[in-house]
């Protein structure tokens, strides 16, 4: 597929290109086709690839946890058993060692739930990438990415919710006034520069979904960009390099999604802080 109709730099811009649906300039409603057609879509566009693949992976972290929740034995525990007990225990460790001991009945699954979620989305950068595109482009659909965490919208709307939940917390825990106290007395606790405090307490609070998100859109649009570069040079030297790359890109799919989890963590602990800012 690399080097059939497509010159390279075509061919890199198919796999950058998401199947965006949306409504268009004029109106009408449809699915984008190429560059110009995207600069017609406004705000309301959706990249259905995107969708697809997150929504199809997180059930089936669901399906894989749920069947091996029905085959729990307290006997000899069998393969998949072990893999789910082994992710518990150390999302467990580490909710424990950040977290503490606070009661809060969301912060170990969502911890879970992140982990898993995104691992399974970012192992999909392991699978050739002219593969699903293909396939999809034999079946009408033009523009077909696998690897919805090479999507800023999939990563940032992630790291957002993880942000709304952290105020939810500041809130519920600290109260509206404390919490506000806290944006204007530090780290000048003089009144004339509560106007200061407060900018540099919005850019700080800002800056944490932004780097929560576009840290793992960063790594894993390198790395899958790093594997269509790969693909566009002979066969024979795809293999020689494809394989090193795809071994060492494992462990920033795992680095990813642990520090993504580990942030979530971080960020929920310090919006149940009391104590002094």
């Amino acid at each position: 597929m690399a080097g059939d109709t497509l010159t390279s730099e075509e061919y890199i811009q198919h796999h950058l290109t998401n199947l965006t649906y949306g409504r268009f300039e004029d109106g009408h409603w449809g699915f984008a086709h190429g560059a110009d057609d995207l600069t017609e879509m406004g705000f309301l566009a959706i990249n259905v690839d995107t969708m697809f693949w997150s929504i199809f992976l997180g059930f089936l972290f669901l399906a894989i946890f749920v069947a091996a929740a029905r085959k729990v034995t307290t006997g000899v525990p069998g393969t998949l058993q072990n893999i789910c007990e082994i992710a518990v225990e150390f999302v467990d460790d580490n909710v424990t060692q950040v977290f503490g001991n606070r009661p809060n009945p969301i912060i170990g699954p969502l911890s879970l739930t992140i982990l898993i979620w995104v691992f399974l989305m970012n192992m999909m950068d392991l699978v050739p990438v002219d593969f699903i595109p293909h396939a999809a482009q034999l079946a009408g659909v033009p523009y077909f990415k696998v690897v919805a965490t090479t999507d800023p919208n999939a990563t940032l709307g992630m790291s957002l919710g993880v942000f709304f939940l952290v105020i939810y917390y500041n809130l519920k825990i600290k109260g509206p006034i404390k919490f506000g106290a806290s944006l204007v007395t530090h780290p000048i606790p003089h009144w004339s520069m509560y106007w200061f405090n407060f900018i540099l307490e919005f850019v700080d609070m800002i800056a944490k979904p932004l780097s929560h998100g576009l840290r793992l859109f960063g790594n894993l649009y390198a790395g899958e960009m790093i594997f269509i570069l790969i693909a566009l040079l002979p066969f024979y030297a795809q293999w020689a390099l494809s394989l090193p790359w795809a071994i060492f890109h494992i462990l920033i799919i795992c680095l990813q999604a642990f520090v993504f989890m580990i942030l979530t963590i971080v960020y929920l602990t310090q919006a149940h802080e009391t104590g002094e800012h």
